[in-house]
């Protein structure tokens, strides 16, 4: 079994000791938000990100790289566990920012790294300031910033996927881009499942074809919740009833 307070003590090691990268983030991000500018800022993040989930053990494979557009898009995941998010940083291979619960402002540093990454705090209890959150989101999309949002609106407490919340994807519908699906499975196991003690997992991330603005013109919200809700369900399913892989998927663990 893996030390849970270990890994916690390990998170904020590498956090701390990314002050410095920090300082030198927020000069780049004042010169410019281009691409390129954004694409500097993540690499922290994203390396934090899998050197945590290395030291638990894990090991992440993804597959559909080849369904990540160019430009900004909002990609909509199904929500496991409390890894899932360094799961997305690490390994999904694009910057994202995420709509992120407001107590998270508390936690010195990381909210840093997060206002850089053009996340948005929500207060849930707020109708108001959840309007707009979602405002501010699809801003951020506008500019060139992708999004992540799990429209569930929380942690699945059995793993099986809850029904999808239709308001979030104002951020992509818009913002008028794609949408991606990503269905994540093996978080759940590394913690939640666990009585929240770290353990070792097998992590997968699945990208989907993007969902156009020309496919989903005519769908109200609630149709295309449930239309994006589907594919990750159906995903998921198929993931659990392989238990070999088929010569036709190309797993890799990605390397730290």
């Amino acid at each position: 079994m893996i030390g849970t307070i270990r890994i916690y003590l390990y998170a904020a090691i590498y956090v701390i000791g990314s002050y410095f990268r920090l300082l030198r983030a927020k000069k780049l991000a004042n010169q410019s938000h281009l691409p390129h500018i954004q694409e500097e800022i993540f690499k922290t993040p994203s390396v934090v990100s899998q050197k945590v989930i290395e030291k638990t053990n894990t090991k992440v494979y993804v597959e559909g790289e080849k369904h990540l557009p160019e430009g900004p898009a909002l990609y909509v995941a199904n929500h496991q566990g409390l890894f899932d998010i360094l799961a997305l940083l690490g390994y999904l291979g694009k910057p994202v920012g995420f709509i992120a619960k407001i107590e998270i402002k508390r936690i010195p540093i990381i909210r840093s790294w997060m206002k850089l990454l053009h996340c948005v705090f929500i207060d849930r209890t707020d109708r108001r300031q959840s309007v707009r959150a979602i405002q501010k989101g699809t801003r951020n999309i506008k500019k060139g910033c992708s999004m992540v949002i799990f429209p569930e609106g929380t942690r699945s407490k059995d793993g099986e996927l809850n029904r999808f919340k239709a308001g979030s994807f104002r951020l992509g519908t818009k913002a008028k881009v794609p949408i991606i699906p990503v269905t994540i499975d093996g978080t759940r196991e590394m913690y939640e499942q666990n009585n929240n003690r770290v353990k070792s997992s097998k992590i997968r991330l699945v990208i989907g074809q993007p969902i156009t603005p020309e496919e989903y013109s005519e769908m109200t919200g609630k149709e295309l919740a449930q239309y994006t809700e589907k594919i990750i369900a159906k995903e998921l399913h198929n993931m659990r009833g392989h238990v070999a892989h088929s010569s036709q998927t190309k797993d890799v663990p990605l390397q730290v």
